[in-house]
């Protein structure tokens, strides 16, 4: 199914094919109609004016054209027109795109949602969608897919529009969110779906050493939302644009999941690392 290749646009310009152009420029209408091409992507976060966790998505994207083109990729003047670019366009905080083809490197800043304070705070609306992943391991555009979830997301339920919405594969079972890694925790455990069911998130790596400084370990499983008691279990998600958000609502269930002490403990281990990692690539960005 036919896809654009850019999407969610804001800021001033982009980059294409190493060159800068103007949002205004004719190139910009022609890259947002749809092509029947193959089309890889990483959506990077720019924090204080650092690419977070730039080297595992670089690292994702040469895995997805591996799994299925394999033609060469060059992570080093990837990364170095991206951090070109956040210069070019002045960006200290937001989100980048990376839209790789076999012939074309698109970089442009997307427009995506980030959640407030109080989403933070209190948790997230979702909704359940039915959908199991095909490849879930490769991050490329598939256009039945984003067809699907957009309208989804246009559904209320009981508590408004879902700001995420939950997958569940065939047996019903929770497994993924449509753009975030999901989490169980029950009796004190964290669980999640194993690795070959879900696309591996970059922050889902992080969340993972935020359960080590935490003295945790993850626990492979997966729950139908009916085997889950919200008046004790917690659910929350991970993904790079907003880090890690407790869930609150999940069509009828309502969980308690922001006054969970484990995962209250995992978002401040999880805080940490990254203010960690944000220091040591300022310093490197410097020459430190």
């Amino acid at each position: 199914m036919a896809y654009p290749l850019m999407e969610h646009l804001i800021g001033k310009g982009f980059l294409y094919c190493g060159k800068y152009y103007r949002v205004r420029s004719e190139l910009t209408e022609s890259l947002q109609k749809p092509v029947d091409i193959r089309i890889y992507y990483e959506t990077v976060r720019v924090k204080d004016g650092v690419l977070l966790f730039v080297e595992d998505h670089l690292q994702r994207l040469v895995n997805s054209v591996k799994g299925l083109e394999n033609f060469p990729v060059n992570t080093s003047s990837i990364l170095a027109e991206a951090y070109s670019f956040i210069d070019m366009d002045g960006i200290k905080d937001g989100s980048i795109r990376i839209v790789l083809t076999k012939e074309v490197l698109l970089i442009h800043q997307a427009d995506i949602s980030i959640p407030t304070e109080e989403q933070f705070e209190n948790g997230i609306n979702t909704s359940i969608l039915n959908w199991e992943r095909k490849t879930p391991n490769l991050k490329i555009f598939r256009g039945d897919y984003k067809t699907t979830v957009n309208e989804k997301f246009k559904e209320e339920n009981a508590h408004g529009l879902p700001f995420e919405l939950v997958l569940t594969d065939n047996e019903g079972k929770l497994y993924e969110g449509s753009m975030s890694n999901l989490f169980v925790i029950r009796d004190g455990k964290v669980y999640s779906a194993p690795d070959n069911k879900i696309l591996i998130g970059i922050t889902r790596k992080r969340v993972m050493e935020a359960l080590k400084r935490s003295g945790l370990e993850l626990q492979i499983g997966t729950f139908k939302p009916e085997e889950l008691d919200p008046a004790k279990d917690a659910v929350f998600v991970s993904s790079t644009p907003f880090d890690i958000l407790p869930v609150r609502y999940m069509d009828g269930y309502e969980f308690r999941s922001s006054d969970n002490e484990v995962l209250k403990m995992i978002s401040k281990m999880y805080k940490e690392y990254t203010s960690e990692y944000i220091d040591a690539a300022k310093r490197a960005l410097n020459g430190q």
